[in-house]
């Protein structure tokens, strides 16, 4: 697959299969992920892959939360408050996209739950990972570890697969840091969800759209 072709047939899948993914694969995409750029090649990202009935039993946790009510304080905002146009319009036009497509009314806020809830089920892909960054980073690290997170996305299209990167878990820092055992000095930042795409599911038609050139781009010197 060539890069172009990589580039532009990633996207959010939201239902996977469940057929599984070699280690092997997992660490191919992982060794050529690790080139990506890094200031002082600091290289601050920490990886925890999640299979099987490992992965199984934080989901099951989660799911237990979710029953009984709990809910945690997210360590950052996934999203900024008061978040001013043009970004506003953006996430309400893809949110009602997402919800048209799979049938759920804009007035139906149970179903719109539930298809959030899904996030935590990693959308039924049999791989897991989380992404971890000692609490020592500042915002540029965080520009690493995004770049370090779209060669995975990128190397996994290669790969025949597809991925879904999810900041909803940073709804669940207790639970998942717990769960991996991290540190008092680490965080969890976000997850991703890693399988083969299902072709049949009417939600992973979605294709958000991308605003122009001439919305983002100033041209300086050019005749």
């Amino acid at each position: 697959m060539q890069l172009v072709d990589a580039i532009r047939s990633r996207k959010s899948v939201r239902q996977f299969t469940d057929k599984p993914v070699s280690k092997e694969v997992i660490e191919e995409i992982l060794e050529m992920a690790k080139w990506a750029p890094s200031g002082g090649n600091l290289q601050p990202w920490t990886v925890h892959v999640l299979v099987g009935d490992d992965l199984k039993t934080l989901l099951e946790t989660i799911q237990d939360h979710m029953k009984a009510g709990r809910m945690e304080t997210p360590e950052y905002n996934v999203y900024p408050p008061d978040l001013k146009d043009p970004y506003r319009t953006r996430r309400r036009i893809v949110g009602q996209q997402l919800y048209d497509l799979i049938g759920v009314p804009r007035e139906d806020t149970a179903g719109k739950l539930r298809q959030l809830a899904k996030n935590y089920e990693f959308f039924g892909a049999p791989v897991g990972m989380f992404f971890v960054m000692d609490r020592q980073m500042e915002i540029g690290q965080f520009a690493d570890l995004g770049m370090f997170l779209q060669n995975i996305m990128l190397m996994a299209r290669e790969k025949g697969l597809q991925t879904c990167p999810q900041e909803a878990w940073a709804r669940w820092p207790n639970t998942v840091s717990k769960h991996l055992e991290l540190s008092d000095d680490e965080m969890m930042f976000c997850g991703l969800a890693l399988g083969y795409e299902d072709d049949a599911a009417k939600i992973n038609e979605l294709q958000s759209e991308r605003a122009s050139l001439s919305e983002f781009v100033t041209w300086r010197g050019f005749d």
